[in-house]
């Protein structure tokens, strides 16, 4: 893929620096009629989306409909209804010490944002971000990845032929492009990928002081426990895992079976699969393939570190690789150390949720945390640890639901977006006092002959 020149990339940056101060972004009709846009320019090329996503990641429609376009499609339905409360100055209490005087939250646009998608969801990850810095009247220039260049390119003619370029513009490129991108100025930097990108860009804006939303990864833990219905559990951790083949940011990365139940959720394992994917999953029109011949290569390597107890076949020319689980698997081995991101599945062993406890914690703060078995059991799991987000009893689905925030803690990111936390995300919330020209409480003024009634008010 041929990347954007470094001229071309300057001059969008102070045309869009330009536009911004204009105030044309202010405006709530305009907001509303940018998102009806994006809705419609969706409609337009869903079809060419979806051959993309088919060329690059075998996705097939359905899948690529329910983990792509509707979440992106849902995201602006429930801005376009409710961006008139969001934005609405809000009035909130003031102490008596402030008296007559009003205290209001007003969220204004943060300004001229760069917004930089991974491959393993290209449409999702990159348009879900521009909902919401529509919607708080921010601007944008958007990078998705080179690795998935037929979605990529897609993406920047649907951009080109919806918005002018001062407004929203796709740049295209690898790493020389992001690391040009990263030296300019922005009012933020929302950037979903691993953690070490994440640290290039925090690292690149620092001494802009710039803010950044940074949606990482890291290894989400699978706790199947002695109570879990292991039927449904394997169905829906199979699910999860098999999902876009297992290069899903909150994918379950690796699982602790309880040693009472492991042999009977290895068979109920191995059903789910078949029943998810028939007898081949490689001959299975819902199955993702490894989107390159070096992750095909980094995700097989791992299946050495482990004793295949269920699946383990791959074929290298079709990049595909069966759902797979690794027992014997020890905590040193390189699969335990790296996010996965493909369908291999290392497994161990526990007694005590205690033990997997001091695991969790021992360990960076994931993105996700799943949990199978009593529902009061896992509400005291999920006290002992933290994660970005967590399922009792499911998987991935936290992120279905745009009334919770999405986001990551320590290494598995910062920051939140979905629904309202997307406005608030690209938005600044500036705290306002508003007092009257003329009336005046004589306390807080000097030589403070008052203090006596400050002391009163303030007890």
């Amino acid at each position: 893929m041929t990347g954007t020149p470094k001229e071309k990339i300057d001059e969008l940056v102070e045309r869009q620096r330009a536009f911004f101060k204009t105030d044309a972004t202010l405006d709530l009709g305009f907001r509303k009629a940018q998102l009806k846009k994006l809705r419609a320019a969706i409609k337009k090329w869903e079809p060419e989306i979806y051959a993309a996503l088919w060329k690059d990641l075998h996705k097939s429609e359905q899948e690529a409909y329910l983990t792509e376009v509707s979440l992106v499609t849902g995201e602006i339905h429930n801005h376009l209804k409710h961006l008139n409360k969001w934005a609405r100055k809000k009035l909130k209490p003031s102490p008596l010490t402030l008296f007559p005087s009003s205290s209001h939250i007003v969220s204004e646009p943060l300004g001229n944002t760069l917004i930089v998608s991974p491959w393993n969801y290209p449409f999702q990850l990159l348009i879900n971000p521009l909902v919401g810095c529509i919607s708080a009247g921010c601007t944008a220039i958007l990078k998705p990845s080179p690795y998935v260049e037929n979605v990529s390119l897609t993406i920047e003619k649907m951009i080109k032929d919806t918005f002018d370029e001062e407004y929203i513009a796709v740049v295209q490129g690898h790493r020389d492009v992001n690391g040009y991108l990263f030296e300019h100025r922005y009012d933020l930097v929302f950037l979903t990928g691993s953690p070490d990108l994440g640290k290039i860009a925090m690292e690149s804006q620092a001494k802009y002081l710039t803010p950044v939303v940074l949606e990482l990864g890291g290894k989400s833990p699978c706790i199947v426990d002695k109570d879990a219905d292991l039927a449904t559990a394997a169905k829906r951790i199979a699910w999860g895992k098999t999902l876009n083949s297992g290069q899903t940011c909150i994918a379950p990365d690796y699982l602790f079976v309880h040693k009472d139940v492991k042999k009977a959720f290895i068979e109920e394992f191995g059903k789910a699969v078949r029943a998810l994917h028939g007898e081949d999953p490689q001959k299975s029109g819902h199955y993702v393939r490894m989107v390159s011949d070096r992750a095909f290569d980094r995700v097989t390597g791992y299946l050495k570190d482990g004793k295949v107890v269920a699946g383990g076949r791959f074929d290298k020319e079709d990049r595909y690789i069966e759902p797979t689980l690794l027992d014997g698997v020890s905590p040193d081995a390189p699969v335990m150390q790296e996010e996965i991101f493909g369908p291999v599945f290392p497994m161990m062993e526990f007694t005590d949720r205690k033990e997997v406890i001091d695991f969790v914690r021992g360990r960076e703060k994931p993105l996700a945390f799943y949990y199978f078995g009593n529902k009061k059991d896992g509400w005291d799991m999920i006290r002992h640890t933290t994660s970005g987000g967590a399922c009792i009893n499911d998987t991935i689905m936290h992120i279905a639901n745009d009334s919770i925030p999405f986001g990551g803690v320590g290494n598995s990111g910062m920051g939140r977006y979905h629904g309202i936390e997307s406005f608030y995300a690209f938005s600044h919330r500036r705290a306002v006092v508003c007092s009257p020209r003329k009336f005046d409480m004589p306390f807080r003024y000097m030589p403070y002959k008052f203090m006596w009634m400050m002391k009163m008010i303030l007890k």
